[in-house]
């Protein structure tokens, strides 16, 4: 895995590697929103960590919809102590949750394709808007998200600004629309974190290297940049088809320190 130094908040320089990280137990089901959008109101899961209070994320889909494995990120990131909403973004397509792997991957190509991308990113502001409102969150808000989701939540930072909306920190795995959104990469103000496999041949190290040059332009020092040797596309997905066991735990670790940095949950918590 490549080491993507930058300053962390003690001055030190922070890496993508990283010794493990301790958990704790699972945290509760999660409760039923409505986000009010243009149209109608989009289901949203809701995610408390134990305290009941904390920063908030914003956590994206992958193509497949809101999976179980989507429900276990969220359930994960409030074990660290966040506010988490999962909003359903294929909400106007009938909320499907097509099968992981080779089997569903067609249907959620379809899905994908037939999403209108600008309403979607109208969706997914909204849903930030509405958690940094939650009386639960306290501190900054980020957003967060996979593949489909990855793109999203950078169009996300990018459309979004002042104290009101802008989000304050994001994280994007293997982010699908990434290099077609290079242009927006100056409107990104807040922190970024960004994952992508060397075996990733949806978006091949070419590709990578051109969105690493956007977002690290101007000399950025809050954008962090990681690659895993050998893993492909959706290498934290648990399906067979997609899963990299050495990337998928190494990148989460990552994740982890660098969200306790740029959104810090406040100690007691």
């Amino acid at each position: 895995m490549e080491a993507a130094p930058f300053p962390g908040g003690d001055g030190a320089a922070f890496v993508c590697q990283h010794p493990p990280m301790t958990t704790t137990s699972p945290t509760p089901s999660p409760a039923q929103l409505s986000v009010p959008v243009e149209g109608g109101e989009m289901p949203a899961d809701l995610h408390l960590p134990e305290s009941g209070r904390g920063p908030g994320i914003v956590l994206y889909q992958e193509i497949f919809g809101v999976t179980a494995y989507i429900r276990r990120r969220a359930e994960d990131l409030a074990t660290l102590g966040y506010v988490v909403l999962v909003p359903h973004l294929y909400w106007r397509l009938g909320d499907p949750v097509v099968q992981e792997g080779a089997e569903g991957l067609p249907e959620a190509v379809d899905l994908v394709g037939r999403l209108d991308w600008e309403a979607a990113v109208a969706d997914a502001a909204a849903a930030l808007r509405l958690l940094r409102d939650r009386d639960e969150v306290e501190g900054p808000v980020g957003v967060f998200g996979f593949c489909f989701g990855g793109g999203l939540a950078f169009n996300v930072a990018a459309s979004t600004s002042g104290p009101a909306g802008a989000a304050e920190a994001l994280v994007s795995y293997y982010g699908s629309a990434l290099p077609t959104l290079l242009a927006l990469a100056p409107q990104v103000r807040c922190p970024s974190l960004h994952h992508f496999g060397t075996a990733d041949t949806y978006i091949p190290p070419e590709v990578q290297q051109s969105v690493r040059e956007a977002v690290e332009q101007d000399g950025r020092a809050d954008v962090t940049f990681c690659t895993y040797e050998g893993a492909g596309h959706a290498f934290d997905n648990p399906s067979p088809m997609f899963h990299h066991p050495q990337a998928s735990p190494e990148a989460w670790e990552t994740t982890s320190r660098w969200l306790s940095e740029h959104l810090p949950v406040q100690a007691g918590r």
